[in-house]
């Protein structure tokens, strides 16, 4: 039966929400089909509401009405008027249909409601069923259902599975949890050195077992027909430089005597030659493509005809001055049909070839794509701890066989947009398919004995006023440019050009600014650790040589001081971009009255008068010199004489000879000198002006004076406020560069080991007094052998400080290796936190690796200003994902996540912030140092916050109000940087401390808010989490749905039982260990709820947890166990209260425990029915482990299917056994679409035992 139900009148049968406009229907009793009487959409019932017994009789039953969720508040949205569901409790919320941000007023919440008791769409069920009266335990445990569990430990030990072949490693060696629930294939190659490796003892097992499977995963061809590559991910300082040469010396003995070995430096070619030598294979050469010509290089002339050809990626991309070029050279070396390997060592350094929204693709990358396809049977192995730190970085890895021709994503974009939308999540799959599929491994050395730790670096007294003095500075500069800017005429150069350089150079001065900051807490942390009896090894990411250069060209090669890297830049700023008019060339008085009467009266336009002569004089000489005098003819050489001659008075208009006659040197006049009022009576000897040309040009000069005198003056104006503001520079308190600072600070060059890629360094003068700019390299030592020089003596403990930055230390080891002689405890400080995650592991790694003697203790240094934390928060969003794809669990780096601020949560944040201080929204919380009932507290803070941002450039078009406005500050905020996370951050650094810190407080009590309300809601995405219960095991055996043609991996459908609750003698015992503990135990012991649903109250168990005065309890519930967060003590006297009985609390706990095994919180007549999990103690889970991406597509059509939000979101899980401990990570596929994702899938077999 078809009809049209009304939006929102009142009546009999059930209510749902139109699929298409969302609006809320009454469809009467015994209709199934109908169409939305606004949008027109045709439509049907939901499922659930057709009974067997025929459609529609479930609404003719007084089924609970479907769109509408009983358990919640119904209210509409101010905006868009949509009903939505409200939680209990919950204040603040955007509408999900129009995003508009909302608040409930809780002074009108209550007339509302009695205003509405007798309105169908807003309190359909409100005293009809009291089954489905609001449950607050349940909506505290569905939350913590949807937020997913716990995390559980983060490594395990590891050792090859399924391979026994050499001795373990010399250091501890981990995996992720997450991917050691993950078993590669079974290895089938045949190793041809295995002897002789198992006899040196040269290589590991893991070491050995990468070999095998890559040798493996190589034998193998995808579908688009070139061969599989291979990704090394293993951790820095595991030692893929020594597995690389048992690779090459496999390959060497299968007749494949060709190598290529791309890395980042031409210094890591001695690492390759030790490398090789160490595993036997000092027969194979190692040839250095930088010291090699152009031309062929199996030719006579160079020679070489096999071994391992070494280059960097600079090489890659290099050509010569003729236009040849080494990839052309490479790809002629190894001809068409090579078959060899191609080793990218640090491959991390090819990514970007898939760039953000408005970049371009780096040459390295599309060098790296090239060379793949021109060799399309070469052995790829791609190389790095870091490779894929963002799922955008794997573009390159095209031999992996993630994408293409026969995979479930045609093109990278496609695999890319599936990994964004899926979240962490789905990052951390990625990881997990590879090593089933055998073409990945990835361990890390073991962090135990590794000390993180955190130095937050407070400005000194000195600092803070150098630092509120330099933003002051920065803030009026700006105002000063804005002013010279716009006196500037047509000449007026790129405004926005120079608004980039000054936003540039802005975030490199108060970067600069914080690096020197923190330079007392470094240099008092290493001198500790020297007396210590430790080691130091300081690590920066910038050396200021630029600044360092330009102030030895300009000043000389001794200086008073070190250089001020601030001050310099700051200076360069100022000298060639301060904004000047254009200087007159000329001034009055050096050109005469005729020469400006001779251009004003000049004949041809646009042609000068000195051009015109020029012109014809040129034409007269071709004309002599050729000798083509005759080509005139008589008459006309006899009419230009005859005009030259004679010429006519314009006054008496008689004609009298031309020399006789004034001729006016301005307009050309010929004129009689007696006929002149008056007449001329002495005749002039020089040029001569007629008087109406006189009279012109004398006006003309007078304002042409006064116009040059006014440009003049405006030009020396601005050269002189030029001066001033350079000579304010000059005079500034600022830091002198760090680099320099910290090596004088530790006793200068002589103890202090520096492996940069600076070319010179200026250092103390033998007398103290002055500094003198030399060389870092002597006589003795070559400039690119000086970081290996330096590193050395390292290592051999005659320095014991060392300064690393990025492109001085890439693949250096600085660990406390038991072969060296320095083998003290490294003690690693982080001066400057590097641009990105990768450069972070990068550089960390230099001190933790294979065969130390101990481990290293970490230092990162942190100034107390909120905008530093820029650049920690964008290292942090990289650990997350680093973690994800190269260790497959995001929670596997470094713990910077307190830092993490570049997110969708943060740029929702930032809206919510920047609308607050506009005065367009209400305050989401209260900012810091205020409180309502000080409002005089709050205006003076959005005062200062709306200063602060019209001096940073936030706020533009700002204006002081009047009238009932006076004394506001209005202005606007463009679109583009409403959501700009990072330039919030970055123009936080130019403000001074005390308001930079406040801005940045508010900022993140914000931000706290809006991933509280997340995880409440269930909308956080957490990554892998655990599913916890007392009992877990296997319902059924495993389903295998689909299997990976080329490896033979699995994708598998696994059913758990689990069991999360805990009986009454197990909760006595938890009650008697805390006791026992000494912990605090007043507010200890068994609760029962205040309140009643279905005529019963919940229990609980709740103690102290282990930190004393932190007013947070645990608590345990019968049904499901630990509850996943504390409960505030305040909370929880507010909704339960202790029970006294121990006999009450006994029957309540265990006729809780029982009801929970059959039915949810909810009762008998959960409109969710059997599917329902909220509070049920027994519960199946379903979970797709094995191979996922070629079966995504599937998965994620079967998932938007479902009727509840959350069964919609892919969520990876953890799921361990119980007894046989067998872990199982994969998607959660939700019981009601277990069913779909089969059908879907079309193929189920019993997996063989």
């Amino acid at each position: 039966m078809v009809s049209s139900p009304s939006p929102s009148g009142a009546g009999l049968g059930c209510q749902v929400r139109c699929s298409g406009c969302r609006e809320i229907l009454n469809v009467p009793a015994g209709i199934n089909e109908f169409s939305c009487p606004r949008c027109k959409l045709p439509q049907m019932l939901p499922p659930e509401l057709l009974s067997k017994g025929g459609r529609g009789s479930a609404a003719a039953a007084g089924a609970a009405p479907q769109g509408i969720d009983p358990t919640k508040i119904q209210l509409p949205c101010a905006h868009c008027k949509a009903l939505l569901n409200v939680p209990h409790g919950l204040a603040r919320f955007a509408c999900p249909q129009c995003g508009v941000d909302l608040a409930v007023d809780l002074t009108k919440l209550q007339h509302y409601l009695s205003s509405m008791a007798n309105h169908p769409l807003m309190l359909p069920a409100f005293g009809e069923d009291p089954a489905e009266e609001v449950n607050e335990v349940a909506e505290d445990m569905e939350r913590e259902q949807d937020e997913g569990g716990t995390a559980g430990e983060t490594f395990t030990d590891y050792r090859p599975s399924k391979l026994s072949i050499g001795p373990p490693h010399p250091d501890p060696v981990v995996e992720t949890s997450s991917l050691s629930a993950v078993q590669p294939p079974d290895p089938t190659y045949e190793l041809k050195i295995k002897d002789q490796i198992v006899k040196s003892k040269s290589l590991s097992c893991l070491q050995i077992e990468t070999i095998v499977y890559s040798c493996q995963r190589h034998a193998q061809h995808l579908s688009s027909g070139a061969r599989a590559g291979f990704f090394m991910g293993d951790g820095a300082g595991v030692g893929k430089g020594r597995t690389i040469a048992g690779l090459i010396w496999e390959n060497w003995h299968h007749g494949r005597h060709k190598a290529l070995w791309i890395s980042v430096g031409s210094d890591l070619k001695y690492d390759a030659r030790r490398d090789l030598d160490d595993v036997g294979a000092s027969c194979i050469e190692v040839h250095a493509l930088n010291k090699l010509p152009y031309s062929k290089l199996d030719s006579k002339s160079v020679g070489i005809k096999e071994g391992v050809l070494f280059l960097t990626y600079s090489s890659l991309i290099a050509s010569s001055d003729k236009g040849r070029s080494r990839l052309q050279q490479l790809i002629q070396w190894c001809g068409p049909e090579y078959d060899g390997l191609l080793i990218f060592d640090e491959c991390h350094k090819a990514k970007n070839l898939i760039p953000e929204a408005g970049g371009q693709a780096t040459r390295t990358g599309e060098a790296v794509v090239e060379i793949q396809a021109r060799l399309p049977e070469t052995r790829v192995v791609y190389c790095s701890a870091t490779g894929a730190s963002e799922p955008r970085n794997m573009g390159y890895m095209v031999r992996l066989g993630l994408w293409g021709t026969g995979t479930a994503f045609p093109q990278f974009h496609d695999f890319l947009g599936a990994l964004e939308k899926g979240g962490v999540g789905a990052l951390e799959l990625v990881a997990m398919d590879m090593k089933a599929r055998g073409m990945y491994v990835c361990r890390t050395l073991s962090f135990k004995g590794a000390e993180f730790e955190v130095i937050e670096a407070p400005l000194e007294a000195e600092m803070m006023d150098m630092y509120t003095k330099a933003a002051e500075f920065w803030a009026e500069l700006r105002v000063e440019l804005l002013t010279a800017n716009a006196y500037l005429f047509d000449e007026k150069p790129n405004p926005s050009l120079l608004w980039r350089l000054y936003w540039a150079s802005h975030q490199r001065f108060f970067r600069h600014l914080c690096m020197a900051a923190k330079v007392p807490a470094a240099v008092r942390l290493a001198k500790q650790a020297l007396l210590e009896d430790k080691c130091v090894v300081i690590g920066l990411q910038s050396t200021g040589e630029a600044r360092t250069e330009e102030a030895v060209t300009k000043y000389g090669l001794e200086m008073d001081d070190f250089v001020s890297g601030p001050r310099e830049l700051l200076l360069k700023l100022v000298e060639e971009n301060y904004p000047l008019p254009q200087k007159p060339n000329v001034f009055p008085g050096e050109e005469g009255a005729r020469d400006v009467q001779r251009k004003r009266h000049s004949a041809s336009p646009g042609i000068s008068f000195k051009g015109r002569v020029r012109k014809v004089a040129k034409w007269q000489h071709a004309s002599d010199s050729d000798g083509n005098g005759d080509i005139f003819s008589d008459s006309e050489h006899e009419s230009t004489e005859s005009d030259e001659e004679f010429q006519i008075c314009e006054i008496c208009m008689t004609e009298e000879e031309k020399k006789k006659l004034l001729c006016c040197s301005c307009c050309g006049k010929l004129v009689h000198s007696s006929c002149l009022v008056p007449p001329l009576v002495d005749l002039p000897v020089d040029k001569w002006s007629c008087p109406s040309c006189k009279e012109e040009t004398d006006d003309y000069m007078q304002q042409r004076q006064a116009y040059l005198a006014e440009i003049s003056n405006r030009y020396e104006a601005a050269k002189e406020r030029k001066s001033k503001i350079l000579d304010i520079i000059r005079s500034l308190n600022l830091p002198n560069n760090p680099l320099d600072d910290i090596i004088d600070r530790l006793g200068g060059p002589d103890n202090v080991a520096e492996l940069t890629g600076r070319r010179g360094m200026l250092v103390r003068a033998s007398t103290g007094k002055g500094v003198i700019y030399q060389a870092r390299n002597t006589k003795e030592v070559a400039m690119e052998m000086v970081n290996m020089h330096e590193k050395q003596m390292f290592m051999d403990g005659k320095k014991l400080v060392a300064i690393i930055s990025e492109a001085g230390s890439a693949g250096v080891s600085l660990q406390a290796d038991r072969r060296a002689l320095n083998q003290k405890r490294r003690v690693h400080l982080t001066l400057e936190l590097p641009w990105s995650a990768d450069r972070a592991i990068q550089q960390l790694g230099r001190t933790h690796r294979s065969n130390q003697a101990s481990a290293p203790q970490y230092r990162l240094l942190f100034t107390n200003l909120g905008g530093e934390r820029r650049f920690a928060s964008i290292v942090a969003k990289r650990l997350e994902t680093l973690g994800a794809l190269t260790q497959g669990d995001r929670r596997a780096g470094p713990s910077l996540s307190a830092y993490n601020y570049d997110s969708n949560y943060g740029k929702k944040s930032l809206i919510m912030l920047y609308k607050a201080v506009m005065e367009q929204s209400d305050l989401p919380v209260m900012p810091p140092g205020c409180s309502p009932e000080k409002p005089d507290s709050i205006r003076e803070y959005l005062m200062k916050a709306k200063a602060a941002l019209v001096s940073v450039g936030i706020i533009r078009d700002s204006a002081l109000g009047s009238g009932k406005d006076s004394g506001k500050i209005t202005g606007r905020i463009v679109e583009s940087d409403m959501n700009d996370v990072g330039r919030f951050l970055n123009r936080l650094l130019g403000l001074p401390p005390d308001i930079q810190n406040r801005l940045f407080e508010f900022f993140v009590s914000i931000l706290d808010i809006l991933v509280h309300d997340a995880r409440k809601e269930g909308q956080f995405d957490s990554g892998i989490v655990d599913i916890k219960g007392n009992h877990i095991e296997l319902k059924e055996p495993p389903k295998t749905v689909y299997m990976d043609p080329t490896s033979g991996a699995s994708t598998v459908l696994f059913t758990f039982t689990i069991d999360r609750g805990i009986t009454w003698e197990g909760a006595n015992k938890l009650l008697d260990q805390n006791q026992e503990s000494g912990l605090p135990c007043s507010s200890g012991g068994f609760y029962e709820s205040r309140r009643e649903w279905m005529g019963k109250r919940h229990f609980l168990l709740a103690f102290e947890c282990s930190s004393a005065g932190s007013g947070m309890l645990k608590v345990f519930r019968p049904a499901v166990g630990e509850a996943l967060r504390e409960m505030p003590l305040e909370e929880l006297q507010s909704k339960y209260r202790k029970v006294s009985s121990l006999e009450k609390a006994q029957k309540g706990w265990q006729e809780e425990y029982e009801v929970s095994s059959k039915q949810c919180m909810h009762g008998p007549k959960c409109k969710h029915g059997r599917f329902c999990t909220v509070g049920r103690r027994l519960q199946e889970v379903s979970v797709l482990g094995g191979l996922i991406l070629p079966v995504w597509g599937t998965i994620e059509k079967a998932l938007t299917k479902q009727v509840h939000q959350r069964h919609t979101r892919l969520r990876v899980v953890r799921v361990e056994t119980t007894e046989e401990r067998q872990r199982v990570v994969g998607l959660l596929i939700p019981n009601a679409a277990v069913t779909s994702v089969l059908q879907d899938l079309q193929w189920v077999q019993d997996l063989d035992p």
